[in-house]
């Protein structure tokens, strides 16, 4: 046993969900995620500071009566936006969130809406491309978004007034909020000077050490990483070395001690499976978009091996490391350079790149967007009146939202003129849809995941 040794066996259960908590909510409060967390993960706090660190390179910090989780970030993912109470916020509301934080930085212990709102806008029309005019309901809208996000961790706490009166009514209404600064200063945790950086990348390097037996522990907390942060891990996207560890029985029984939950294996790669909540969003889910996309899967896989239809055509995906630059490449490029201290930057070596094996060894079925759009307007026919008026005036946006949440869940990558399929896939074929007056309920009996690494067969 290396993990969890000072847990006796009849506490493991609790243990492992102190664990969950903490990695599914990096910043738990007196009220975050609920009245509950942190008392449990304040409990078990020294060994889980023990095997965070050892484990996956992650530091736990308490800080009064809040624990933050500092984790090492290996790469940017664009499927994971910050919400607010289950909307994504937008770049407005990303903007407005970062100059809330700062001007809580350097407030006192009480605040009003209205003074907060002053601020942010005086700081937002100094910036070029944003602005914040309080006379305008969408932008009071905006705000109010992201002050509701630092409220709902437990960084401000209203005392007086209502933030959705003001928003509606500036002139009649206000609200007023204590600052808790334990909590502000446990979200804004830059890993770098941000003054410094000129690229987005900067924020991802990691100082490795270059002995064997660092880069070998390196290695394998990056591959302790990859299996608790993503939905599965492809054994073709990583590096050799993070792919060793991956397929070595110790991580397997290390992660499932840790964590409570079972660890999946196939030919393809590793897919922690969340039997206890794990996460917020799960798949299969509720909801429409959910529902379309697991009975669109199911129409995707079930062509993918249909043996008397046309061979579908095999692509070689964009790599891990190409979609990264990608994603870098475009944030770089909304990065305000007035300002910025181009010659204090330190520009130090980017961490390596991610890459697997040779990519001309590995194809993926190729589903055109037209494909989908038919299969989706079969389903419509089909299962329509369960999915509400609004999605039946619009297939079209039902099918984009479907297909997001199929590559955010990494079942398909999307590429121009369609989808490939990802192995993953393979395990929702079959899949069997039951109407009721209002809904529709998709499921799937489990078949495997692909065959091998070139389709979902």
């Amino acid at each position: 046993m290396r993990v969890a040794v000072d847990v006796p066996a009849f506490a493991l259960a609790e243990y492992q969900k102190a664990l969950r908590t903490i990695l599914c909510h990096p910043l738990i409060t007196a009220t975050h995620p609920d009245p509950k967390s942190l008392s449990l993960v304040r409990r078990w706090a020294g060994q889980l500071r023990h095997d965070l660190a050892e484990q996956f390179g992650y530091r736990l910090e308490l800080i009064g009566q809040t624990v933050r989780l500092i984790r090492v970030q290996d790469a940017l993912d664009a499927t994971r936006p910050v919400e607010v109470r289950d909307r994504p916020l937008d770049r407005q509301r990303y903007a407005y969130l970062a100059l809330v934080l700062a001007v809580l930085g350097r407030a006192g212990v009480q605040i009003t809406l209205g003074e907060l709102a002053e601020a942010v806008a005086s700081d937002a029309d100094r910036i070029d491309a944003l602005s914040m005019d309080t006379d305008r309901y969408q932008d009071r809208r905006a705000f109010v978004d992201a002050v509701t996000w630092l409220q709902d961790r437990g960084a401000l706490r209203v005392t007086d007034g209502s933030p959705s009166s003001w928003a509606s009514d500036p002139e009649r209404s206000e609200a007023l909020y204590d600052i808790d600064r334990d909590v502000v200063n446990a979200i804004f945790r830059p890993s770098r000077v941000l003054q410094h950086v000129d690229s987005v990348a900067a924020l991802l390097q990691q100082t490795l050490g270059t002995s064997e037996n660092a880069l070998r522990l390196a290695a394998a907390q990056r591959a302790r990483r990859l299996l608790v942060e993503q939905p599965v891990v492809y054994f073709a996207e990583v590096q050799e070395a993070v792919r060793n560890h991956l397929r070595s029985p110790a991580i397997v029984e290390d992660i499932e001690r840790l964590t409570g939950l079972r660890v999946e294996r196939r030919g393809e790669g590793l897919m922690l499976v969340d039997t206890a909540g794990f996460t917020d969003s799960r798949f299969p889910g509720t909801g429409a978009v959910a529902q379309a996309a697991l009975l669109l899967l199911g129409e995707m896989a079930d062509r993918a091996v249909d043996p008397d239809a046309r061979k579908l055509p095999l692509l070689a995906p964009a790599t891990a490391a190409e979609r990264h630059a990608a994603l870098l490449s475009e944030i770089d490029s909304a990065l305000p350079r007035a300002g910025v201290f181009i010659d204090a930057v330190i520009r130090e070596p980017a961490a390596p790149a991610e890459g697997g094996e040779d990519p001309e060894a590995v194809r993926y079925s190729l589903l055109t967007d037209g494909f989908l759009r038919a299969r989706m307007k079969e389903l419509m026919g089909r299962y329509g009146v369960a999915f509400g008026e609004v999605w039946r005036a619009d297939p079209e946006r039902l099918r984009v939202k479907a297909v997001e949440l199929l590559e955010r869940y990494r079942m398909v990558q999307r590429v121009d003129g369609g989808v490939l399929l990802l192995p993953l896939a393979g395990r929702y074929r079959n899949v069997v849809a039951k109407v009721t007056r209002r809904r529709v309920q998709a499921e799937t009996l489990f078949n495997g995941w692909g065959g091998n690494a070139g389709g979902a067969s």
